[in-house]
């Protein structure tokens, strides 16, 4: 990684902000996007300190223009795009029947959409230099969740495109990888949308029995150099996916019983 030049979404904490201290760790340039400035730069303070060149880019991926501001500013700075890194994202908790119908916009503009205008923007870069397209997607981009239709349903369409691109630049020289982390400890589901498209405000799970963020991090560094175009993270992410193929009604019944454990689950 020494002196790739990496874009990192939704850097201002967890897995995104663990992506940016792991690729700083091994030597890259790391380009820090979010909405959230005032973490972003108490970041790339502390990633300076430890000799990283950095660049600090406000963005909100839900708009397009913000997203070819990001790799604008990041050509303008480096000279070079080599590893985008689609981590921005967003959940929700609520039944389908009760919720409106902004909050399944927002999960797509930003999950699915802020994928889609990042790429675009950064694709002819990345192709000059060989580099590789990172999807952070979720095992409920493989299996439909409940009280989570706007979040399956974004990250099911971020899986599809991501796929389609991949075989698209198939003879290219470039890669293009999915990463699928399972539940994760960070906030997203502190700020996941609620019905009326309120952050919930709290998480409805134990965030300690679940992987750090720090270790998906690794995995997808891992993943980058051995060009891989899938990793499936945790044991019950993995056993999920190969499950849902051979017994899919038995997944579907096991689905709804797992998710129904939640605090207040809302089905």
């Amino acid at each position: 990684m020494r002196d790739k030049v990496v874009i990192v979404t939704g850097a201002s904490s967890g897995i995104g902000l663990a992506c940016a201290e792991e690729f700083a760790a091994r030597g890259a340039k790391v380009v820090l996007a979010a909405r959230s400035i005032d973490a972003l730069t108490a970041l790339k303070t502390k990633l300076e300190a430890q000799g990283t060149q950095t660049l600090v880019v406000a963005t909100d991926v839900s708009k397009e223009a913000d997203c070819q501001n990001l790799v604008e500013q990041t050509v303008n700075t480096f000279g070079q795009i080599d590893i985008l890194v689609n981590n921005a994202g967003l959940s929700m908790r609520a039944a389908f029947n009760d919720a409106d119908l902004d909050v399944l916009r927002k999960l797509i503009d930003v999950n699915f959409w802020g994928t889609v205008y990042c790429t675009k923007y950064a694709l002819p870069y990345i192709l000059k230099t060989g580099g590789t397209v990172v999807g952070v997607s979720s095992i409920a981009g493989f299996k439909g969740l409940p009280g989570r239709t706007g979040y399956s349903a974004s990250k099911f369409a971020m899986n599809g495109f991501l796929e389609s691109l991949r075989i698209e630049n198939l003879n290219k020289g470039i890669n293009v990888l999915t990463v699928c982390p399972g539940f994760t400890a960070s906030n997203i589901r502190n700020v996941a949308l609620g019905k009326d498209g309120k952050a919930q405000g709290e998480s409805p799970r134990d965030e300690q029995k679940m992987m750090q963020p720090e270790e998906v991090a690794k995995h997808m560094v891992k993943a980058i150099l051995k060009r891989k175009k899938l990793i499936v993270l945790t044991i019950q992410g993995k056993l999920t996916v190969l499950l849902n193929k051979l017994f899919p009604a038995w997944v579907d019944k096991l689905t709804l019983k797992e998710m129904a454990k939640e605090n207040n689950a809302p089905f």
